[in-house]
């Protein structure tokens, strides 16, 4: 999904500057696997989720974003935490500098979940001593470690 039309309003104004944004996060599981995207832009593997519009509630934010990067469909069960740091900080490619915070959300998966392939180029399911392994966004290991 491209730059929101918020987000492009604010980046009119102060450039690559950094910004601080509010995000949700979906933690998706299957017993004990969980669902990871791997990202088009990093190519590094994390949780799915994205940014909470204005006036937009955070769990609607969830199913949005979930429904827009996979196709699905997902039912919230539970909050897991919130997070943010230094962890949640990165410059993207064009040089725009951001921070997160995002509230991380326990989901179930209502129905068949396919990367988009602008955002995400693939889905996987892996049990959390393989999720160590893998080329990942560090901050998840913060959220997973929270999941009950």
């Amino acid at each position: 999904m491209p730059m929101s039309e918020y987000v492009q309003s604010i980046r009119s104004r102060i450039g690559n500057d950094f910004l601080l944004l509010p995000g949700v996060t979906a933690v998706i599981r299957d017993g004990d696997r969980l669902l990871l995207a791997r990202h088009a832009i990093s190519e590094r593997w994390s949780l799915i989720g994205g940014g909470i519009e204005p006036g937009e509630e955070p769990a609607d934010a969830l199913v949005r974003e979930v429904r827009e990067e996979t196709g699905a469909e997902i039912r919230i069960t539970g909050l897991i935490g919130a997070y943010g740091g230094e962890q949640m900080e990165g410059e993207y490619p064009n040089g725009d500098r951001v921070g997160y915070v995002t509230i991380a959300y326990e989901c179930e998966l209502l129905s068949p979940a396919a990367p988009d392939m602008e955002e995400l180029v693939e889905l996987g399911w892996f049990e959390r001593e393989r999720i160590a392994t893998l080329d990942r966004r560090e901050w998840i290991d913060r959220v997973i470690a929270d999941v009950p």
